[in-house]
């Protein structure tokens, strides 16, 4: 595989140059030759002020490198302990959906919401209103939406969910913390959503991509998938353990219909920052002019921090990947 991450742009640095501190989880929607992204801010647990996923903006560019935002929420305007991956999307009709990610603090279990508005900057998040939950899915919790409108015109969403099944002492044990997959007690699956009319509503389909026996035996969280020799190529968070839940590495699927995945890396990650002592995770692939695909992720440092970057390879390059 040829994607060295190292080699990669900057888009956007952490706060502090300290383990904790993190930029991440891209989301980017082509929107009439701009990029639109999705991401968060992050200081670790403690922190003065405001910890864990603090802040989520939206952030527009023309080229898909340099980047300003143009809309922002802090975790406050939720009563939330923390926020995660947003997803983005344009519908047929023209109205912009932005998918939240963020703990319900009703329970401390991750769920979606969906906020409506005519442009990228308009959302208000007070008028969101409820996509998944953890009750109405079966799970005990779901987030890191990604809305896909794929060739042949559906609409699905790749949503992580944690999955378990747990006493009420333990149910208690793994949402005290307001994060499940921090706690052992679950392990970290990816799952499958349609909608029949354009985003308004959604059918759950449940689990589509588990964990498997090697590297990824904790978790496979599928990010983003790109199209290309007859099916989908996925790039999926795998870790072993969930004392590696904020070092994911990243691998690689294989899909003809979205919903049966085969694994392409079962031996180790396709790809990790060159020092060896971080990770590469949250990849979302995005579809160039001019026959290229521009990766964006979330990556450590050699400091501990995470930063976002971006770097653009050839669609054959992309495609050599597929089976």
């Amino acid at each position: 595989m040829s994607f060295d991450p190292e080699a990669g742009v900057t888009v956007f640095e952490p706060e502090r140059a300290e383990p904790g501190y993190w930029v991440g989880c891209p989301g980017v929607l082509r929107d009439e030759g701009r990029h639109l992204l999705t991401y968060r801010r992050r200081r670790p647990r403690g922190a003065a002020g405001a910890e864990r996923g603090w802040r989520c903006a939206i952030a527009v560019s023309d080229d898909g490198l340099a980047f300003e935002d143009v809309w922002a929420v802090e975790k406050g305007e939720l009563g939330t302990p923390s926020m995660e991956r947003f997803s983005l999307y344009r519908r047929l009709d023209g109205v912009y959906q932005l998918y939240l990610s963020y703990v319900d603090p009703a329970d401390g279990r991750w769920r979606i919401d969906v906020a409506e508005a005519a442009a990228p900057d308009g959302f208000d998040v007070a008028a969101r209103r409820p996509v998944f939950t953890a009750a109405a899915t079966g799970t005990e919790g779901v987030k890191d939406p990604r809305v896909v409108r794929t060739a042949d015109g559906r609409l699905v969403m790749l949503v992580s969910a944690a999955r378990a099944v747990l006493s009420d002492e333990d149910r208690e044990r793994a949402h005290a913390t307001a994060d499940i997959h921090n706690t052992g007690l679950s392990d970290s699956v990816s799952a499958l959503a349609e909608s029949a009319d354009d985003g308004t509503t959604w059918k759950w389909r449940g689990t589509v991509f588990a964990p498997g026996t090697g590297w990824d035996r904790w978790a496979a969280r599928l990010n983003s998938v790109v199209e290309t020799g007859g099916g989908y190529l996925g790039f999926y968070d795998g870790e072993a353990d969930h004392t590696r839940n904020y070092e994911e590495k990243t691998g690689l699927a294989w899909s003809s219909d979205l919903l049966g995945w085969k694994r392409l890396t079962p031996d180790g990650p396709a790809v990790a920052s060159a020092s060896g002592t971080g990770s590469v995770r949250y990849v979302d692939a995005v579809p160039q002019d001019g026959g290229r695909v521009r990766l964006y992720y979330e990556m450590t440092r050699a400091d501990g921090a995470h930063e976002l970057r971006t770097l653009e390879l050839p669609s054959e390059e992309v495609g050599r990947w597929a089976p």
